[in-house]
């Protein structure tokens, strides 16, 4: 939709910096003249610190990339190969892409369940309980992968158990994502949505920071017979997340459900679901097309991070403390270039951030790829490059759409902004796995998430900017 194909709003109703590829009045709007309280601010933003120990501690840099994806999983006869034997590179190779699948199954769970249950907060006014039960099962399979000691018969219960968390976790991400509207205006919510993000990178350089402490003072005598160690990091994890998820539930208020939408079923919130998605694609094309390009390179960021820590473990062969020193410095220039990014946003505009941080993506992954060979240095110089990028693409990518989400819909509007997401979810971490399991060496697994990035970025040149007054 263009500028002239747009709906002709009062501008009363509608401030001259809303996006006009929405249906009817965004939720954005209705904020125009609202000074949000600073402490709402904060309080919501820091959900994303007390989320992030999951995404860097336990998905990528220290449960799943040091403890499940190492030795101890291994078969007893590969345990004692040098880390260069092609047998025993082949055998973290399966368990790489184990991981992959288990990651892409929960991503199709979440495709399923996301938008059904955004769609039902909006109409119940739920949304804050729903984050909070969600954020309760990220904690609990967190607290649960205490019980994953380091044998190979555990292996399964471990990915099962990471899997099972990011579904959770991903949920909890449609509610909070749509309670941007609430703590945001049309000329903040860029710099609100990079807040966000970065502080939850800084929030993950802390508990690095403390899993480093914990391991040069030799984990404080603890034993470390079957992995207690990575156990007890999971524990502190789960114990985080609850700690620091305690100022949203206080500070940020709860919305009225949507009079005007009708209460349906559970099954029957799927056939409502087809008829929104209907006409979202007639309404606001360029919305609907956002949401399909969004969620293959969206898909790729994840790779990224959820490989990406492997892939120095593995490919580049990290040992602990420069894996999680290296955990660190990507998660310090991740979080200060998204805080970064959102006065660009609001600037600019969150489609010209996104173009420019996917193809940063592309050229840094490429040159990953092709100089593997080069050794470590490679991968600090361009890994931590590939984290420049990442993060300002995810916050733009939020506030993009809250600025195109119609008031009253956010929840069913991130839900499918989740569900797209977790519909092509599946592509990286297979893609990961295939080329993987084709050529049988991790690295390979470098160009499927590269792959991804590339064509969602081709996508999003067909994706027209919105209106910017």
């Amino acid at each position: 939709m263009t500028d002239k194909d747009a709906p002709k709003l009062s501008p009363k109703k509608i401030p001259t910096a809303a996006n006009t590829l929405a249906v009817g009045v965004v939720g954005l709007d209705l904020q125009a003249d609202k000074v949000v309280p600073r402490k709402q601010v904060v309080s919501w933003a820091f959900w994303d610190w007390s989320n992030q120990p999951y995404n860097t501690v336990i998905l990528t840099f220290i449960f799943t990339a040091l403890y499940l994806l190492d030795d101890p999983f291994l078969p007893e006869n590969l345990r004692g190969l040098a880390d260069d034997d092609p047998a025993k590179e082949a055998g973290l190779a399966v368990l790489s892409s184990g991981l992959g699948y288990a990651v892409g199954a929960a991503g199709l769970a979440i495709a399923l369940l996301a938008p059904v249950l955004g769609q039902r907060t909006d109409t119940s006014g739920n949304r804050k309980r729903a984050l909070a039960v969600a954020t309760g099962a990220v904690a609990l399979s967190m607290f649960a992968l205490f019980f994953v000691k380091a044998d190979p018969q555990y292996f399964v219960l471990g990915i099962a158990l990471v899997a099972l968390g990011s579904v959770f976790s991903e949920i909890a991400g449609v509610n909070y994502n749509a309670m941007l509207v609430q703590v945001s205006t049309p000329k903040t919510v860029g710099k609100v949505s990079g807040l966000g993000w970065g502080l939850g990178y800084i929030g993950g350089i802390l508990a690095l920071v403390l899993v480093v402490v914990a391991y040069s003072f030799d984990w404080f005598g603890l034993p470390t017979e079957e992995g207690l160690p990575f156990r007890l990091v999971a524990v502190g994890c789960a114990i985080w997340s609850i700690l620091f998820a305690i100022p949203i539930f206080k500070n940020v208020p709860s919305l009225p459900p949507v009079a005007a939408r009708e209460k349906v079923s559970f099954f029957r919130s799927y056939v409502v679901l087809v008829q929104d998605i209907a006409k979202l694609f007639r309404e606001a094309r360029n919305t609907f097309w956002f949401l399909v390009a969004s969620a293959v390179y969206r898909d790729g960021l994840a790779g990224v991070f959820t490989f990406g820590a492997a892939i120095a473990s593995v490919t580049f062969g990290f040992q602990f403390l420069e894996v999680v020193a290296f955990g660190i410095g990507a998660n310090l220039i991740a979080g200060v270039s998204t805080i970064i990014s959102g006065r660009f946003d609001d600037r600019f505009g969150p489609r010209a951030v996104i173009l420019t941080a996917l193809i940063g993506l592309v050229v840094a992954g490429m040159t990953v790829f092709f100089l593997h060979d080069a050794g470590k240095i490679v991968f600090w110089v361009f890994g931590l490059l590939l984290c420049v990028f990442v993060g300002p693409a995810q916050a733009a990518s939020r506030s993009l759409l809250a600025r195109v989400t119609p008031a009253g819909r956010e929840g069913e509007i991130f839900g499918l902004y989740a569900t797209t997401g977790r519909a092509a979810s599946f592509i990286s971490p297979t893609l990961w796995a295939v080329f993987i399991t084709i050529f049988g060496l991790q690295f390979w697994g470098v160009l499927g998430i590269v792959l991804v990035i590339a064509v969602g970025l081709v996508l999003m040149l067909f994706v027209k900017a919105g209106r910017r007054d």
